[in-house]
C-alpha cells in the first residue's frame, strides 16, 4: 500500500468520524474545534459537519455558520503563527503525515502568493483548496496580518453562510445539489472575484 493510499484511508476513517458527531449532543463544539482544526492542519473540510448540523436543525443554520467561521479564522491565524515561527521545525512533519502538504504544492503556493498575495488567500479559503496550506504559507513567506485576516474573514464566512443560507432556505434538496456540485459552486465564485480584482485593476 503506497503512501498517498494509507493517506486516503485515514482521511476517509476521518470524515466518517467527524459525521457522527453531528448525531450527538456535542455537535457544536465538535464543529467549533473541526473548523479551528482544519485551517491548519485537520484534512477533513468542515463543510461536512456544518451541512449535517444544518439539515438536523435548518432554523440554526446561520449560528453554525457564525461558529464554523468564527473557529475557522481562529484557527487560520494559529496557522500563520505555525509557518511564521515553526515552519523550519514542523515542515518534515506537515510534508510527511498532511493529506494536502507536499514541498511541490508549497512550492506552486509560493509562486501565487508573489503573483498574487491577497487574492490568493481570498480564493483559497472559500475554495476546495486546502486552506491550511495558506495559512501556513501566509506566515513563511511574511504576508502582512491584517490582510490575512481581512482575507479569511471574507472568503471563509462567505463560503459558510452561502452553504448554510441555501440549506435554510431550500432544505433537503439544496443539500444534494451542494454536495453534487460544491466544486463547481466554488469555481464560479472564484472567476467574479478573479473578475472583480480584474475591474479594480484596470477600471480605478
Amino acid at each position: 500500500m503506497t503512501v498517498e493510499t494509507k493517506k486516503k484511508n485515514i482521511v476517509r476513517r476521518l470524515y466518517d468520524w467527524v459525521l457522527h458527531w453531528a448525531d450527538t449532543k456535542y455537535g457544536t463544539p465538535a464543529l467549533a474545534t473541526l473548523s479551528f482544526a482544519e485551517s491548519s492542519f485537520f484534512p477533513v473540510p468542515p463543510d461536512v459537519l456544518l451541512i449535517a448540523l444544518n439539515m438536523g436543525k435548518p432554523k440554526k443554520s446561520f449560528y453554525y455558520a457564525l461558529v464554523c467561521s468564527i473557529a475557522s479564522i481562529v484557527g487560520g491565524m494559529l496557522g500563520y503563527y505555525i509557518g511564521a515561527g515553526l515552519w523550519s521545525l514542523l515542515s518534515g512533519i506537515f510534508f510527511s503525515y498532511i493529506p494536502g502538504f507536499t514541498p511541490e504544492i508549497f512550492a506552486k503556493v509560493q509562486g501565487m502568493y508573489n503573483e498574487y498575495g491577497f487574492a490568493a488567500v481570498l480564493i483559497a479559503g472559500f475554495t476546495p483548496i486546502p486552506y491550511k496550506v495558506f495559512t501556513i504559507s501566509s506566515g513563511v513567506f511574511g504576508m502582512s496580518f491584517p490582510l490575512f485576516v481581512l482575507a479569511s474573514v471574507i472568503s471563509r464566512s462567505a463560503r459558510f453562510f452561502i452553504v448554510s443560507a441555501m440549506i435554510y432556505f431550500f432544505g433537503e434538496p439544496i443539500k444534494k445539489f451542494i454536495d453534487k456540485y460544491f466544486n463547481l459552486l466554488s469555481g464560479a465564485f472564484v472567476v467574479l472575484i478573479i473578475l472583480g480584482f480584474f475591474a479594480i485593476k484596470y477600471l480605478f
